[in-house]
């Protein structure tokens, strides 16, 4: 993990920038995650605390999430001890990953009083914790140990605050001689981890990299060069994505090769590296049972398509019956009742070929003959229904693979305006709610591209329908994947640049189901050539006089798009 002691050290010198400030707002929108609105400075910042056993971190967040519209009792309780507040300290318990928010505020009748709040990166044993220092109790916590889970701490409200247990390595801040003959000898970044308080094994790759066939005096120089930059706050904000993996630090990460981006602050290198995934990770949370929904409308779908064309295989033998009719007739005369077959020349066919027509010996050639009739008929009517049938079950199927990748894609507001739609449809159940929600209007997302130019992309049908036929005028460009089920973008331009429409095409094929390939067809068109056919589905559309061009979804260029 990447967040270690060092890199702790570094966010807590970017953290400083808030000590000062004012805790206007606490929002907690899930069970893992504390977001805090802070004014300091003149500015006001977004302090995002997540216990996620994957994304554990603290850091300032530039992006926004959705909040819940009742508080979990966590986010209650640190709003009575904490909202309007001063932040009075930013400090590091020792060079462990726990940070600690020393906060300055007032009590019910108005008292002065100073409340904790310890953050503790350890992965899936991640905590957050609100203390009373003068009393060194625990108020509060987003996750509860209780002894049987901990034997060596509690964690509960009312109970005494232990800090987690120390692992007995050296100080990387005190230059003693222990730590010192580590450095001179360490060949392998194992006797660095396991030696030396903070190190991960990624920088301790680094330093060895560093440290590489110089004398000893000079590694200490590097060592001490390399340490001072951790205490800087960090000089690079370095990620390396290399196969797949994601790699960052605070500083330069030179024993490794791959595709390296640099951020201005950790906040944003945090952003970049862990966003995407803990947005998709809440979705998950709140979507879990709608994409297993989903995926089994779809199964059943599927199924009813392969009994579909079966039906169909059948069917089509209609033209048999008829022919079979028809021969029987034309040769009633030389038939004679109680055969279970004749053989017959079929005059339909250019080389006079025989058929075999199977009888019952039951009735005349005539009562045979009007009983293949009457099969033919009832397959023709039969071959119209499930030719309807057909085309309204690969409708359905489209839809459901439509949403499905919407879900795959949505933010956690995408996902309750996709259940809205599902019981307008009449899909889903109409959840029971004691307040009745007044309609909102949808909020697509928007983009800038990089002449200006302003664009907007529907995350999922309802906002589809309202860039395409509310948002956006007659005379915008509008674009979509070409056969494959994807966004609705619109560039509110009618005279695009070459540059905004390869820019809202990459968008269109970003979010789309083709996100993960490569040179994906995006038509375009003019706004006023899209129409929405009556009774067709939300987000369902037809277009004319499109032209198509070719793409690769590049996040990185929707990074700097996004407005």
């Amino acid at each position: 993990m990447a967040f270690d002691g060092l890199f702790t050290i570094s966010m807590k010198t970017e953290l400083q920038q808030i000590v000062t400030g004012r805790i206007s707002k606490i929002h907690q929108p899930n069970a893992q995650e504390i977001l805090m609105q802070i004014r300091a400075q003149g500015k006001n910042f977004k302090l995002l605390f997540s216990v996620h056993p994957s994304y554990s971190r603290i850091q300032l967040t530039h992006e926004s999430i959705d909040n819940p519209a009742t508080p979990p009792l966590f986010c209650m309780v640190l709003r009575k001890h904490l909202e309007g507040g001063i932040i009075t300290s930013v400090r590091q318990h020792e060079t462990d990953r726990i940070i600690i928010l020393e906060v300055l505020s007032k009590n019910e009748i108005g008292d002065d009083i100073t409340r904790e709040v310890h953050m503790e990166i350890m992965g899936r044993h991640s905590n957050l914790l609100l203390v009373d220092p003068s009393r060194n109790l625990i108020l509060e916590s987003i996750k509860h140990l209780s002894p049987s889970m901990n034997s060596y701490r509690t964690i509960l409200p009312g109970q005494p605050y232990i800090a987690p247990p120390t692992q007995n390595k050296l100080n990387p801040l005190v230059y003693s001689e222990d730590l010192t003959n580590v450095i001179f000898n360490a060949s392998d970044p194992k006797e660095i981890v396991e030696k030396i308080s903070g190190f991960s094994p990624l920088h301790a790759k680094e330093l060895i990299y560093r440290m590489n066939e110089i004398t000893n005096t000079e590694k200490l120089d590097v060592y001490k060069s390399y340490i001072n930059e951790f205490m800087q706050g960090g000089t690079s904000k370095q990620i390396v994505e290399i196969n797949g993996k994601t790699y960052y630090s605070p500083n330069a990460l030179n024993h490794l090769d791959g595709t390296k981006f640099d951020e201005h602050n950790l906040g944003s290198l945090l952003d970049r590296v862990y966003f995407a995934k803990a947005e998709r990770d809440r979705v998950k949370q709140q979507a879990g049972d709608l994409e297993r929904w989903l995926q089994n409308e779809l199964n059943k779908l599927k199924l009813k398509m392969k009994k579909l064309k079966k039906d169909f295989e059948q069917a089509e033998k209609l033209d048999t019956f008829q022919l079979f009719g028809e021969l029987l007739m034309a040769n009633a005369y030389a038939i004679d009742k109680g055969l279970s077959e004749v053989e017959l020349v079929n005059y339909y066919d250019e080389n006079e070929k025989t058929v075999v027509i199977p009888l019952n010996d039951r009735k005349t050639a005539t009562q045979n003959a009007q009983s293949y009739y009457n099969r033919y008929t009832k397959a023709k009517t039969a071959l119209l229904k499930i030719e309807q049938q057909l085309a309204i079950t690969q409708d359905d199927i489209a839809y459901f693979e439509l949403l499905q990748q919407q879900v795959m894609q949505a933010s956690p507001t995408d996902i309750e305006e996709i259940r809205e739609e599902l019981m307008e449809q009449g899909l889903l159940k109409m959840r029971a709610s004691k307040k009745k929600k007044k309609p909102v209007k949808p909020t697509p997302e928007k983009y800038i591209a990089s002449d200006g130019t302003e664009i907007s992309v529907g995350k999922n049908n309802k906002q589809n329908d309202y860039v395409t036929f509310k948002l956006a005028k007659k005379t915008d460009t509008w674009l979509h994947t070409k056969d494959i089920p994807g966004s609705h973008v619109v560039i509110h331009s009618d005279n695009p640049s070459e540059t905004a429409l390869s820019e809202a095409a990459n968008l269109a094929a970003y979010f789309s189901k083709a996100r993960e390939s490569s040179s994906v067809p995006v038509d375009y068109t003019v706004v006023k050539q899209v129409k929405k056919p009556n009774g067709s589905k939300p987000g369902f559309v037809i277009y004319f006089e499109q032209t198509t061009l070719f793409v690769t979804p590049d996040e990185e260029k929707i990074r700097h798009m996004k407005k």
